[in-house]
């Protein structure tokens, strides 16, 4: 997807100014009442402007420099919450190119060649387009014809256009790409504002972004400090009266905002948000916050080997016949067998096996040899074809040949694939009218930099397990050569959700991609379950996370991701409660002082006098949240590590620089303020 160039001086301009329109536009009772701690500031401030007026002439100045900076307070956190809209809705200007009208070819059915020409506006979920080439697809849908190479720039922000094809798990396709070779038939699956680019945009706005359930208990632990400090503030005027301290409404209620956890309240929408915001980023859409909240915690990964820890781009490369069968008769039967196999996996052994045909192949005799073809199954793991002639051969995984043959393993056909097992490669038996004639090699190469990433993910106490239908063997070979904790071999559907529950009952979080209709029960299942935009479209409506650049490897960035929010959103709470603890104890002393001499002790700032404590109080207050708005939109930096070193380095950094902080803000505050005569 094509980024906004937010670093633009323009850009940022534009967006600020932007932003500070929104901060009063947010100033609406409903808007506020969202956030429990600013909706009670903004009360808190409109009180105070009322009595600051009324009830004490001698003090209108100070009272009304008070009511000022609490609504100032409030739109600061307005414009931290807008700031992280903004840079959500220039996302979603760019996804908006995308979305223009256009005209579809809708077919009645697919033995109907003849097309009628509506808007894309006008598809239903289950129409038939027609997409020639040169044309944008009208929406997004599952190509249930054809083969087609699709240019997605505008939607992932990749040059290279990718294929799309019927029958495989590559056979979505979104709206507002291009068709840029041939001709396919898609059937669209979403109805108009259901689009993946819809919701996408939805999402980048903000306008479905609904609380965590993180951010929920956190806004209850919030309004629960809140109602503390409330009874805490509430009682200071018996003790001001016995002590003969005259406190006013303003500064009562000035001390209590000082007091609540404004600044991580002020704060907390705009981390979820920028959050979600560096999710989209990476080119991920989710649909539940939870979901990303959910990756941030995760365990436990499950990752499929094809494609994610190999390059996915298995080729047969060897052909090895068992005694009394030759090199030529395997081939022949292994070409048979894949001449309608549309996997990658297919076509190269066509590739292979047609360098070494002949024309006096005997198993190429008959007139029109295929007379039906047995597709793929997850569940069989065999795929093949039934010959005119009666002659039935099948091509799989060894263990699922051998179950179709109803025979046992020879010891020839056992060293075989071991063979080819410890060499890192998958062996394929084929058969011919239930006799086992070979074994087909295929080699898949490991991605180099994967090790490491997997190193970085046992760093951060994450166990990590590679799904492969491969024979254990093979699957070993690769497992220890990617560095993986564990392995799941020959993996069906069954298998995948059976590991998920089993290690869920057992406490785990876990997280697995995927983008078959073979993975859908299992991306359903797991805590976080990211299906490929290319895949079909069970696995993306299974999945709570989508990834439009349908890279597996992504599914390691979601967790970086959702550990960045975790850890910036406990950071920064860490800082507030210390910032309220330092502000209580650096107020409440220069209040009393005088008439309790023994809290002089106590009194580390030596403020000029309550109603500067106050005031300066309330003005470091607001200020704050403005420093801290760039760390909530960027996040705080996160480097693997456990949960002890974390929190060491959060009460370290965050706990002791917010108890700092506000003994030399406020105290620089009263100086200036002072010397300005402002009080």
């Amino acid at each position: 997807m094509s980024r906004p160039q937010e670093s633009a001086p323009s850009s940022t301009a534009s967006m600020v100014r932007s932003a500070l329109a929104d901060s009063l536009v947010k100033l609406d009772p409903r808007q506020l009442a969202r956030n429990p701690v600013m909706f009670t500031t903004a009360v808190i401030a409109a009180v105070s402007t009322i009595t600051g007026v009324t009830t004490d002439a001698g003090a209108i100045g100070l009272n009304l420099q008070i009511a000022l900076w609490l609504w100032i307070t409030v739109l600061f956190a307005n414009f931290a919450e807008a700031i992280a809209e903004g840079r959500g809705r220039a996302r979603a200007d760019a996804l908006r190119a995308v979305q223009g009208e256009t005209r579809a070819h809708r077919l009645a059915s697919l033995d109907d060649p003849t097309s009628h020409d509506v808007p894309s506006r006008g598809l239903r979920c289950g129409d038939l387009v027609r997409v020639d080439r040169g044309e944008l697809i009208p929406g997004d849908g599952e190509v249930v014809q054809g083969i087609a190479s699709v240019d997605e720039s505008a939607i992932t922000g990749e040059s290279a256009p990718v294929i799309r094809e019927s029958g495989s798990d590559r056979s979505a396709v979104t709206g507002g790409t291009r068709v840029v070779s041939d001709s396919i038939i898609v059937r669209i699956t979403a109805d108009p504002g259901d689009s993946f680019v819809d919701r996408m945009i939805a999402l980048v706005e903000g306008a479905q972004r609904q609380k965590t359930p993180n951010e929920i208990a956190l806004t209850v632990l919030l309004i629960g400090l809140s109602l503390i400090f409330l009874l805490v503030v509430a009682t200071l005027p018996a003790w001001a009266a016995y002590a003969d301290i005259r406190l006013s409404v303003p500064l009562l209620a000035a001390l209590l905002v000082t007091l609540i956890p404004t600044t991580i309240g002020g704060l907390l929408s705009a981390i979820g948000i920028a959050g979600m915001d560096r999710l989209v980023a990476h080119n991920v859409i989710a649909r539940s916050g939870r979901a990303v909240e959910a990756a941030g915690d995760v365990d436990m990964l499950l990752i499929d080997k094809t494609g994610t820890i190999t390059f996915g781009n298995r080729r047969a490369t060897e052909l090895l016949p068992l005694s009394g069968v030759s090199q030529q008769q395997l081939a022949d039967a292994a070409r048979l067998a894949s001449l309608t196999d549309p996997t990658p996996e297919g076509k190269s052994i066509v590739e292979l096996t047609t360098q070494r045909k002949t024309s006096s192949s005997s198993l190429e005799q008959g007139r029109e040899p295929v007379a039906q073809s047995i597709d793929f199954s997850a569940s069989t793991r065999i795929s093949g074809v039934d010959l005119h002639d009666g002659r039935r051969i099948r091509k799989g995984a060894v263990s699922a040949v051998l179950h179709d043959c109803d025979q046992t393993a020879s010891e020839e056909l056992t060293r075989l694939t071991e063979k080819v097992s410890r060499a890192g490669g998958t062996p394929l038996a084929v058969a011919l009218n239930h006799r086992i004639l070979g074994i087909v090699a295929l080699t898949d190469v490991v991605k180099p930099n994967i090790k490491a990433r997997f190193d970085e993910l046992r760093r951060m106490g994450i166990r990590t397990v590679m799904i492969t239908g491969d024979n254990p063997l093979t699957a070993a070979a690769i497992a220890a050569e990617a560095g993986v904790d564990d392995y799941l071999a020959e993996a069906s559907p069954e298998n995948k959700l059976e590991l998920i529950r089993k290690a869920q009952a057992e406490g785990h979080l876990v997280a697995m991609c995927g983008d078959g209709s073979n993975d859908a029960p299992a991306l359903a299942q797991a805590d976080v379950g990211v299906a490929m935009n290319s895949g079909t479209p069970a696995a993306r409506e299974a999945a709570n996370l989508v990834d439009l650049d349908s890279d597996p490897t992504k599914l390691i960035d979601i967790v970086m991701v959702g550990k960045q929010m975790l850890i910036s959103r406990g950071a920064l709470t860490t800082f507030s409660i210390a910032n309220d603890v330092a502000k209580y104890f650096a107020i409440v002393p220069a209040l009393f002082v005088g008439t309790y001499p023994a809290l002089q002790a106590l009194n580390i700032m030596q403020l000029e006098s309550p109603g500067s404590a106050i005031l300066s109080a309330v003005i470091f207050n607001a200020l704050i949240i403005v420093a801290l708005i760039p760390l909530a939109l960027r996040g705080v930096a996160y480097t693997p590590a456990g949960a002890s070193q974390l929190l060491a380095r959060n009460l370290s950094i965050y706990g002791l620089g917010g108890l700092i902080a506000p003994f030399i803000g406020i105290k620089l505050i009263d100086l200036t303020i002072n010397a300005l005569g402002l009080i």
